[in-house]
């Protein structure tokens, strides 16, 4: 069924008059409800009248639309209005403001609040981004009510930002953002005004293994900027969690004087394959590698093969091949996981692997390594020590690919721009 959308800024500035059409004040905001419901309902609006700001409630309102905004109760309540907790002002909250579209998973512009009347009951029902609100107030009368909404979002699939709001305690749930990608997330807070970034930030805290995989995703900029702003301990927390090579990087970048302490708080096996990733440059194999795959020894079986990519803490990136090392732990071979699983459980390895797998050195540069991963078609690349011997790590064709792009891609190509 199709709704018959009232534009919020058609309410808002508008008199309020009574029934018989005499002025009492003005209107200067519209009241809804946050919680679990979808579209919020409109519980009221605040009408300023004699320089007061007085709160009335919808129930006493006889007509919302139609270019009037009707008075249907014998008095105003005098008292001041005051915002309680879980109400957003339509008006002074949202409108001109971000607010994070989850379906997309992109922030937008709200030009305009549309509601509607349901039932019987005023309800908040979307968000129009596009550019067209601004040609309806400039137009203004009828003809500008003839400029229709073209950019609707259902406000089922919007999250406001209440940081700016002093009294309010709403924040952005977190089960709102568990739905995207970290890379989503992470696009989110760089678009996002540094007020927002943190609110963002905030609400990914809760899970924080969520946090740690966001901050992966940070271009270095922001990463420096929340970082900044923790204590030693709260930071070295958060590197803990992140993968090593990305803990490694950022702490490259915070001030020097930081470091050490930041490194010296940090759990003691990350620390370990932090400081070994630092003695590195952080362009080259060493600086870029992940400490941590998946191996096993040639005689096991491909049962034992899987299972030991099924326990492996590694990045699942770096999971995409499992190598073979022989009783010295030297590298002896690499298959890729779709062989294991087209291979009989009770197979051994080492027939199905590829012996002398390409590899790469811990000084070779990015162009090197970019080089040998496209000349033998690889995700994952073992980096060896000088003697051939031993893997001190992998890389993954996904940090290759990042520092390969420029610098500030994302918002270059789009990706993390506020969406209209």
């Amino acid at each position: 069924m199709a709704l018959d959308l009232l534009h919020l800024s058609s309410v808002v500035q508008r008199p309020l008059v009574d029934r018989e059409g005499d002025r009492i004040g003005r209107v200067q905001d519209v009241v809804a409800r946050l919680g679990t419901d979808p579209h919020p309902v409109v519980v009221g609006i605040v009408v300023r009248i004699e320089g007061r700001d007085l709160f009335v409630p919808i129930r006493k309102i006889a007509s919302l639309g139609g270019g009037r905004v009707q008075f249907d109760g014998k008095r105003v309540d005098l008292r001041k209005f005051e915002r309680r907790e879980g109400e957003v002002l339509l008006s002074s909250d949202l409108l001109a403001r971000h607010l994070i579209n989850f379906v997309r998973g992109r922030l937008i512009t709200a030009n305009e609040i549309e509601l509607a009347e349901v039932e019987g009951t005023w309800e908040v029902v979307g968000v129009d981004a596009g550019r067209r609100p601004l040609l309806r107030r400039i137009l203004g009368g009828r003809l500008g009510s003839r400029v229709s909404t073209t950019s609707l979002v259902d406000f089922a699939q919007i999250e406001p930002f209440m940081g700016h709001v002093p009294t309010a305690k709403m924040r952005i749930p977190y089960r709102s953002l568990s739905k995207l990608h970290p890379a989503q997330i992470a696009d989110l807070v760089e678009a996002a005004s540094h007020e927002e970034g943190e609110e963002i930030i905030e609400a990914v805290g809760l899970d924080r293994e969520l946090e740690a995989d966001v901050f992966e995703e940070l271009d270095t900029e922001h990463q420096v900027e929340f970082i900044d702003q923790r204590s030693n301990e709260d930071a070295a927390r958060l590197l803990s969690r992140m993968a090593p090579d990305d803990a490694a990087d950022l702490i490259s970048e915070v001030d020097q004087e930081r470091r050490m302490p930041l490194l010296e708080l940090m759990a003691e096996p990350q620390q370990v394959k932090v400081r070994n990733l630092l003695s590195f440059p952080a362009e080259s194999a060493g600086g870029l590698m992940s400490p941590d795959y998946a191996a096993v020894t040639a005689t096991a079986t491909v049962l034992e093969a899987l299972d030991a990519i099924r326990t492996s803490s590694a990045p699942i990136e770096a999971l995409n091949v499992l190598f073979v090392l022989d009783e010295q732990g030297h590298l002896a071979g690499s298959v890729p996981v779709t062989k294991l699983v087209r291979s009989r459980p009770t197979d051994q390895v080492a027939d199905v692997m590829r012996s002398d797998p390409a590899h790469v050195h811990a000084h070779w540069d990015v162009h090197r390594m970019a080089r040998t991963m496209s000349d033998y078609n690889l995700t994952v690349v073992p980096v060896l020590d000088e003697e051939h011997g031993h893997v001190l790590g992998v890389v993954t064709v996904d940090d290759l690919l990042e520092l390969l792009l420029p610098q500030g891609w994302r918002r270059e190509f789009g990706m993390s721009v506020v969406e209209e």
